[in-house]
């Protein structure tokens, strides 16, 4: 069952993606359990893994097997083939850049919209992605580039995706001009030296001139 209340989705089944196409809709979020992959991403995490590939559905899965062994990590790898899968189902690309990476410091404090399209994540380990619904953002803040306190109107009502969750946020060039882009930040980790593993997916329609891109 999903609930639809302003810019977000909320779903159990991965069909609750594709309503990231809805003008209304900022963010969608995919609420699941992966309480099975936990002896792997456990691993994962420790290993401090960093692989980045870009090209199309086939190349970036040869890439994966490739940096991280299929023996040993068949359900992680799985999993991450479904949700690629589902990312070019949802957004009709051909091509992406990924990411899978373990994090231990705070990748971006600061409340902001991204320079892309269309963008997935999912935080196997660790906090998630904190966003804002729609009713709690001064968008004249953030576009004069003010603080998080300016740009977050209640903070009370910060939102976070939770852990193994699978979001996508809409960017600013996203093509449809009705849509205004998901404004969210990477958690604080670094001071209580905790770690997530994280995948990010990003579309071809995606700008590394954006001073956030490595920001999730």
């Amino acid at each position: 069952m999903a609930t639809t209340e302003k810019n977000w989705v909320v779903g159990t089944t991965p069909a609750i993606l594709k309503d990231i196409h809805d003008s209304r809709v900022n963010i969608a979020i995919y609420d699941r359990n992966t309480g099975s992959l936990a002896t792997e991403i456990s691993s994962l995490l420790q290993r401090g893994i960093e692989f980045k590939s870009s090209g199309d559905f086939d190349t970036i899965l040869q890439k994966l097997t490739q940096a991280i062994e299929p023996d040993e990590f068949p359900m992680v790898i799985q999993d991450i083939k479904s949700l690629l899968n589902l990312f070019k189902e949802v957004t009709g690309a051909q091509g992406f850049r990924m990411l899978l990476a373990t994090v231990d410091t705070n990748m971006c404090r600061k409340f902001h919209t991204d320079i892309n399209d269309l963008r997935l994540l999912c935080t196997y380990s660790g906090k998630g992605t904190l966003w804002l619904t729609e009713d709690n953002v001064n968008r004249r803040a953030l576009h004069s580039c003010g603080d998080n306190e300016s740009i977050v109107i209640d903070e009370s009502r910060i939102q976070h995706a939770k852990t193994g969750s699978v979001v996508i946020l809409k960017g600013a060039i996203y093509p449809q001009e009705a849509t205004k882009s998901v404004v969210h930040r990477s958690p604080t980790i670094e001071e209580d030296g905790e770690k997530r593993l994280l995948l990010r997916i990003d579309t071809h329609n995606f700008s590394w001139f954006n001073h956030d891109s490595t920001n999730f």
